[in-house]
């Protein structure tokens, strides 16, 4: 499996534009899915697993600032990067009042995105579960390697998501012990309520099948209070 820098979901209306910044993106090693509308963005949205979104404010059928809240509902700490042909403070005060990390005023230059994509993953990393940073820890057979979200076994490595190694971390710290679901959602989501519920199975699952390789490692469901990562003696 290829490795990216990150998962970028890139909605913007100007298809010339979003082609131009999504081939530069992927030349910078990151993953990127464009699309032309925010209801289409909307919908991919909860189907994959993005890193930061890079949203243009005027959009049909669904505005940058009606995506970045329904967004902020299921991912609260979800990266948001707006992209504008305004330049009136109104737009954007409302668009930090949403939440947006940063705010670009066309016409920009690609220089100028990239750095700030860089700028806004870097103040994410810092700020996630500081407690838990450690630049290399082991689990069982498995070698985990924060800086480049590796999980490796043997020969084998696999890029985790943020969010994957957000709510994999959580575990590993917790090793053998219960962490309570609530906990979970509210520090890696930013809230708990049914949809963000619903993602974190989905990644409990992914992390599940991505730890099959050492039969002594376990993720199991406490009924009514969360999960325990058991790594067995």
């Amino acid at each position: 499996m290829r490795e990216y820098k990150n998962r970028i979901m890139l909605a913007e209306d100007d298809s010339n534009l979003g082609t131009v910044l999504k081939d530069s993106l992927e030349l910078d090693d990151n993953y990127v899915e464009l699309f032309t509308d925010g209801e289409q963005a909307w919908k991919a949205f909860n189907k994959d697993d993005f890193d930061i979104c890079i949203l243009d404010v005027m959009m049909p059928l669904k505005d940058g600032f009606t995506l970045a809240k329904e967004i902020k509902k299921v991912a609260a700490n979800m990266p948001i990067i707006f992209l504008t042909a305004k330049s009136m403070k109104e737009d954007k005060l409302e668009g930090f009042k949403l939440g947006a990390d940063d705010y670009i005023t066309k016409p920009f230059s690609f220089e100028e995105l990239q750095l700030r994509i860089e700028a806004v993953m870097r103040r994410v990393h810092s700020a996630i579960l500081p407690s838990q940073q450690q630049a290399e820890f082991a689990i069982g057979k498995y070698t985990y390697i924060d800086n480049d979200r590796a999980l490796k076994i043997g020969e084998n490595s696999t890029k985790l998501t943020t969010k994957e190694a957000e709510l994999f971390k959580l575990l590993a710290h917790n090793v053998n012990k219960i962490v309570d679901r609530d906990i979970a959602l509210k520090s890696i989501w930013g809230n708990d309520n049914y949809f963000t519920g619903r993602s974190m199975d989905v990644y409990i699952t992914k992390l599940r099948k991505y730890l099959k390789e050492d039969e002594q490692i376990e993720i199991v469901n406490i009924h009514g209070q969360g999960f325990k990562l058991i790594v067995k003696n």
